[in-house]
């Protein structure tokens, strides 16, 4: 072949090439110009992200960058998953991927999932129950962090250790960590996964497991008395009724983030009484956007967008679900947040919280 022909034939490639990326360019210029119809899209979320919910930021983007007229629903993650009406409901928003399980082995139609934020489980403990869980060994100042160590928290209530005999401070009955319904809210989900990977030796039990593990789990919640509903309304309850009545409860990383940028005026109380405990381990909660309808893809879009999960940061202290972006602590000025979680264990698998879930209710 002479050189003039091959010339011919790689220039032509090279156009041909050329053609192609230009169309593509072209095609997707056309699809990005070209006005989107307006979608309703309802959905149940979990409590959590209620202030998520009404930032006029993030509605404005779903409003008006991605045409959704959004009907949002606030509901428990394990009801939503497993026994609520979902009849005209596109999307499911729960705080955990065990409820994406949950809500497949309950025979919802689910078209797919994404993961949009995460956010550690943690302890809100007022200041004195918080100094007295160090002066045990108990809790550990790290550089500021404080920490728990899960297995100590599971020896207290083993035990049946007394909030004033067995740790000095004025509140009645036995120690315990105040937490949602396990078989309503996410956040007390969790802490019952958590609670049974402590009484199982700290790895996260299989069903084989359970007839020694169950019971524990189910004495602990059969003494809690009236438990909350939703992650949202402990922390309220948490901070309104004060130490007598919740010495200490467990929430999401995000929620004291979400108070204080609302609250501002109780800044200064908040950060003297109030202290954010990391169990070791923890359990992250990610927030699955759970698909039902087409209709849901949107949204998807919409919640993975760069500008609203800058500002479920910023403003609401939901760590990115988002492969590769970092989250910066200096970006949320109203708390000081670790830039990263390390100990952290997974959830037992969808059969054993099943079954918890059962025993509990």
């Amino acid at each position: 072949m002479n050189r003039s022909l091959l010339g011919l034939l790689i220039l032509g490639a090279v156009a041909a090439i050329a053609l192609v990326v230009s169309l593509v360019d072209v095609g997707s210029l056309i699809r990005q110009n070209t006005p989107r119809q307006e979608v309703d899209v309802a959905i149940y979320y979990g409590g959590e992200k209620s202030a998520l919910l009404a930032n006029p930021q993030v509605m404005r983007i779903i409003r008006d960058r991605y045409k959704i007229r959004l009907d949002p629903v606030k509901a428990g993650s394990v009801e939503m998953a497993t026994t609520l009406d979902i009849t005209g409901k596109d999307c499911l928003w729960p705080s955990n991927m065990v409820a994406v399980e949950l809500a497949r082995n309950a025979g919802r139609p689910v078209k797919g999932d994404e993961t949009i934020f995460n956010s550690p489980i943690v302890f809100y403990a007022w200041d004195q129950v918080a100094d007295a869980l160090i002066a045990q060994g108990i809790v550990q100042d790290k550089g500021g962090m404080l920490t728990a160590d899960v297995r100590a928290v599971g020896d207290l209530i083993d035990k049946g250790a007394r909030w004033q005999e067995d740790l000095g401070l004025t509140i009645y009955g036995p120690f315990k960590v105040f937490s949602t319904h396990p078989a309503k809210s996410n956040s007390g989900n969790i802490w019952s996964g958590l609670l049974a990977t402590v009484f199982n030796g700290g790895t996260p039990p299989t069903e084989a497991d359970l007839p020694t593990v169950l019971p524990q789990v189910k004495a602990y919640f059969d003494a809690m008395g009236h438990m909350e509903s939703s992650s949202g309304d402990i922390f309220e309850n948490f901070l309104k009724q004060g130490m007598g009545a919740r010495p200490i409860i467990v929430g999401y990383e995000n929620q004291l983030v979400e108070f204080l940028t609302v609250n501002a005026d109780y800044a200064d109380m908040i950060r003297s009484r109030i202290r954010v405990i990391y169990p070791e381990p923890t359990i992250f909660a990610s927030h699955p956007l759970i698909s039902l309808t087409s209709d849901c893809d949107r949204l998807e879009e919409a919640l993975v967008d760069p500008d609203v999960q800058a500002l479920a940061w910023s403003d609401h202290g939901f760590r990115t679900g988002l492969i590769g972006v970092q989250n910066d602590p200096a970006e949320i000025e109203v708390a000081s947040l670790p830039e990263t979680v390390a100990l952290v264990v997974p959830m037992p698998a969808a059969k054993v919280m099943e079954a918890i879930i059962e025993a509990v209710e």
